[in-house]
């Protein structure tokens, strides 16, 4: 692990339960950035919320985004990769938007430091996975889409949803690649939420299935 001392560290942790505690997960990474004599400037912990929940469902996520995006950290420390998220193309966006700001991402469980040449080659073979799993999403809709030709569905949308814009449809896939929930982009956009999660299966990122009745109505 190449942190460095002086870096200015961000903790964050994450439990899908209030049963469960972050106290672990804190721990460990304090003793981690205390043996780099390392400036621990903040810890950001999302108690009792899901994984598959979109940035706009984990406060403290979103409050780490920002402030990463404004560099008041050198280098964002987290237990393990599902912490961040539950899906490639989630650890893809994040991974991408604080490097843009020129932060960096240590994972404790799979020793993932991408301040390190090892952890930026990393970095670089999951974009590679990523546009992996991108294709073969496409394919799988083209291929959907040649059978419902063949079967006589109309071939303009043979789902049966109008098709938004390229334009329109772009501005969906930032908004979801940076995390924002469904609901949040379709209500951005001003598209209906079956698009945003139609847009979302293609981009290959994780859709939490709805509810059931019963469960509504408990």
């Amino acid at each position: 692990m190449m942190i460095k001392k002086s870096h200015r560290v961000a903790i964050y942790t994450r439990v899908s339960t209030d049963g469960q505690t972050c106290a672990n997960q804190e721990r460990e990474l304090r003793a981690v950035a205390e043996r780099k004599d390392c400036e621990i400037v903040q810890v950001y912990t999302d108690r009792g919320i899901s994984g598959a929940k979109g940035r706009d469902g984990r406060p403290a996520f979103d409050a780490l985004c920002k402030d990463a995006v404004r560099r008041e950290f050198d280098i964002v420390m987290a237990w393990s990769v599902d912490r961040l998220g539950r899906s490639l193309q989630d650890l893809i966006a994040f991974l991408s938007e604080i490097h843009a700001a020129g932060v960096d991402l240590y994972l404790h469980v799979q020793g993932l430091d991408t301040s390190t040449p090892a952890g930026k080659a990393m970095f670089q073979m999951l974009g590679v996975f990523a546009e992996f799993e991108r294709s073969l999403i496409r394919e799988r809709v083209m291929a959907g889409l040649a059978r419902a030709r063949k079967l006589g569905t109309k071939t303009g949308n043979p789902f049966g949803r109008p098709k938004v814009d390229a334009k329109t449809e772009t501005a969906i896939k930032k908004l979801l690649l940076r995390g924002v929930g469904t609901k949040a982009t379709a209500a951005a956009v001003g598209v209906g939420v079956g698009t945003v999660v139609r847009i979302k299966r293609e981009l290959g990122i994780e859709v939490q299935p709805r509810p059931s009745k019963a469960s509504r109505t408990a």
